[in-house]
């Protein structure tokens, strides 16, 4: 009986826990300062993500929505984020070693660079909508707007403005 309080207590102390840790990360909003943050792209090459340098940060936070972002990104050119000042970071933070093994040399079939995002504290500070890639339009290192795109429903230039 006793070990059973013990065991409830530690329960509800570690769901407790784990409750401030995930609400310590707060996520960004209109007028956030962006942080900077390092990165591997799917090449496995070095990249550093400058908020200071970038207009938009497009964020996919699931395979399906991926996957629909990607075939659109890529009948734009390899050009296209360098032409809008844009990044696209990929969340593969979820991801198990086996799917990482098929899904990347599928990633470094597409001319265009993806970010991929394997920090759980960094993905957790982009908001999300179900099947969309969050749109964050950047200006002086601050947040000026969150917006969700919808691949092949809607037109990324919509976004990019």
């Amino acid at each position: 009986m006793k070990i059973n309080l013990i065991n409830k207590c530690a329960a509800v102390m570690l769901i407790t826990l784990s409750s401030v840790m995930i609400s310590s990360a707060e996520l960004y909003a209109v007028g956030a300062k962006v942080e900077a943050f390092k990165a591997k792209d799917q090449h496995d090459a070095d990249y550093e993500f400058k908020p200071s340098s970038i207009k938009y940060l497009l964020v996919s936070h699931d395979m399906e929505t991926g996957k629909k972002a990607n075939a659109v990104l890529t009948t734009l050119g390899k050009d296209y984020f360098s032409d809008h000042k844009a990044a696209y970071l990929a969340n593969i933070e979820g991801m198990p070693r086996i799917g990482r093994m098929f899904a990347i040399p599928k990633m470094q079939k597409y001319a265009h660079r993806i970010i991929l995002g394997d920090d759980a504290g960094l993905m957790a500070k982009f908001p999300m909508q179900a099947g969309k890639v969050t749109v964050i339009a950047i200006s002086g290192g601050k947040v000026q707007s969150i917006s969700y795109w919808s691949p092949g429903e809607s037109k990324l230039d919509d976004f990019l403005k």
